[in-house]
């Protein structure tokens, strides 16, 4: 885009021009028409500089304008079932640093898990108001839309299945789910309980594999009792389950919690009928939310790299957006299991 273009497209707030900005950053009308375009030919430190003085300044974009020329919103949809959850929150700012540092701004779509509303954000990318997709619903949601949804550009983050054929970011559950109840084995439990949150979401079935693998190959067969699906994440749901647990006649040494939010609420409700973690029962959790390291005692979990999972999933959108033909692979991240006073 040459300067004069530039000055065209381009629109400030309180009487600031694109020509203000060049001068408070130190460089060219043309980079900073770079910056905001999103082209990648523009060194790191050079974009923060443009990006600190838009901010700084007040600039703001005229996207009609922009969008009139270039046919694209610079828009990017985050859908997320459940904005209650805070394992969300890390990987939304993940996928928002990513987006601005290339002149995208993010919008936050909370979907419910329903399949209508996310077709309705979908419907979106189809009449070109937004330019992509970041999607963390269930696979199921994921599925019942592939057919037609795989031509548009979308990327599935956490929840994933590979088969989709859209590129995706995760980690392994079942390979994370066993080293959690590794860790318990080696501490001498063998009565562990399992705590899910039923199987609509595909990391929970790959989850509970994990769990029962990993029983099974320790030469054990878990009570089918000590299994519990409770299509629910929060906190309440969790105290409810080991209240439940401990009033069985031969109760569970150990909880595994699919979530912390889970595993923070069994702690509570460990507490609530007298017993001590993790002198009486042992409890480990999954994803390593802020919250997991301030509770008392600070739970046991199996940490997600969740900055890093929004960042790469902003990253693989970008590249699928940059090149619609090309093959953008998924991607499976490490997970670690962080131990702390929990077990």
């Amino acid at each position: 885009m040459s300067a004069a273009r530039a000055r065209e497209t381009f629109s400030a707030a309180k009487d600031i021009s694109i020509d203000d900005v060049a001068e408070q950053a130190g460089v060219s009308v043309a980079t900073v028409s770079r910056v905001l375009n999103g082209h990648s030919n523009v060194r790191a430190e050079t974009r923060e500089r443009v990006l600190a003085a838009i901010e700084q300044s007040g600039y703001r974009v005229n996207e009609l304008a922009r969008n009139l020329r270039t046919a694209e919103s610079r828009l990017l949809l985050t859908m997320v079932p459940n904005f209650g959850n805070p394992f969300y929150a890390e990987i939304v700012r993940g996928i928002d640093s990513i987006a601005r540092q290339h002149g995208y701004f993010m919008l936050l779509c909370d979907t419910g898990a329903d399949l209508g509303r996310e077709r309705s954000y979908f419907d979106m990318l189809r009449r070109r108001r937004a330019d992509g997709a970041i999607c963390l619903d269930p696979a199921a949601a994921q599925q019942a839309l592939s057919e037609e949804m795989t031509t548009l550009p979308w990327v599935a983050c956490c929840e994933f299945d590979a088969d989709v054929g859209v590129p995706y970011v995760g980690i392994d559950n079942y390979r994370a789910a066993g080293d959690a109840v590794l860790h318990l084995l080696s501490r001498g439990h063998t009565r562990i309980a399992f705590i899910n949150s039923g199987d609509g979401y595909l990391y929970a079935q790959q989850r509970e594999r994990g769990y029962m693998d990993a029983m099974h190959n320790a030469g054990l067969v878990p009570d089918p009792r000590w299994r519990m699906d409770l299509n629910s994440l929060d906190y309440e749901a969790g105290a409810s389950a080991a209240a439940m647990l401990m009033a069985q006649p031969d109760a569970p040494s150990a909880i595994f919690t699919i979530s912390d939010t889970l595993a923070i609420g069994v702690i509570n409700g460990l507490r609530r009928v007298g017993k001590r973690v993790p002198h009486d029962v042992a409890v480990v959790g999954f994803d390593d939310i802020s919250l997991a390291a301030q509770i008392d005692p600070p739970l046991t979990t199996i940490s997600q790299p969740m900055r890093e999972l929004g960042e790469t999933a902003a990253r693989l959108l970008l590249k699928r957006l940059a090149n619609r033909g090309a093959t953008v692979p998924g991607v499976l991240l490490p997970h670690r299991l962080v131990v702390r006073g929990s077990t």
